[in-house]
């Protein structure tokens, strides 16, 4: 289990948040494990690689006073030590992304290594964290392969819906591409069932239907539907700092203990 307790230098964890669909609680997951992890002592950088910058909002960054954001780390016009930013919780960092961040997948497709631009940004911080979250676009284009190739493990946040399983099948055979092409440490590591109503027969028998596809990988944590989840980014907090007896942040809380007591299990 990474910890910074004893001072040790490790290689983070670093996660990729991925799915197609959008919706589906990535965004929240970033802002909310991240949170969660830093409450229990671990050292947490999120980067956000999604144009539409909602993990940034969800902690509250000012987009307009930054000096520079994953586009610029990205496109190799600074480094990534230049576009990290402080939160409000002492151990939790993140790598803002903006509305420019559009422009990459078209910038990116004829320049050299595209596909690890973020892999090599991430190389000079990873001994000083112990989680990266990589928070990725509903899409799989180029954004979503960096976070892919950057990656040791993809968690796949998975909404309790009828469509839950739709693309999923095309999802895995991208990790599965990237893996023998890119990445052969990346593994699926963790699927996550949000937006959870266990009073609902179809919640229950989405959640037994992703069980059968991933019988090894499905988090025993269900992220509950929850007011205070939705609510929280509008006021620039994770959930835990904005309501940490809600529901919501007792969900993320759970997951984050086991997210890292299941570290050597699933790495």
């Amino acid at each position: 289990m990474n910890g910074s307790s004893d001072g040790s230098h490790r290689r983070a964890r670093i996660i990729a948040l991925v799915n197609q669909k959008g919706g589906v609680g990535k965004s929240t997951t970033a802002v909310n494990l991240g949170a969660a992890l830093a409450m229990i002592g671990r050292r947490v950088l999120v980067v956000d690689d999604d144009p539409q910058g909602n993990a940034t909002t969800g902690f509250g960054i000012e987009k307009s006073a930054l000096r520079a954001s994953i586009y610029e780390v990205l496109m190799r016009n600074a480094p990534l030590e230049d576009a990290i930013c402080k939160t409000e919780i002492d151990l939790l960092q993140i790598v803002p992304a903006t509305i420019n961040l559009a422009g990459a997948e078209i910038e990116l497709v004829s320049e050299l290594s595209r596909e690890t631009r973020l892999r090599d940004a991430l190389q000079s911080v990873v001994e000083q964290y112990d989680y990266v979250l990589v928070d990725s676009p509903p899409s799989l284009g180029l954004l979503t392969i960096n976070a892919l190739v950057a990656a040791g493990e993809a968690m796949i946040p998975v909404q309790a819906e009828f469509y839950a399983l739709e693309g999923l099948s095309q999802l895995t055979g991208v990790v599965n591409r990237v893996r023998e092409a890119l990445n052969p440490r990346l593994h699926v590591s963790g699927v996550l069932v949000t937006m959870y109503d266990g009073r609902t027969r179809l919640a229950v028998e989405v959640l037994a239907e992703l069980a059968r596809f991933f019988p090894e990988q499905i988090f025993k944590t269900q992220i509950p539907r929850n007011v205070r989840l939705s609510e929280a980014p509008s006021y620039g907090k994770p959930v835990m700092l904005f309501d940490p007896k809600s529901r919501g942040a007792q969900a993320y809380a759970a997951l984050a203990r086991e997210v890292a007591e299941l570290a050597g299990a699933r790495v």
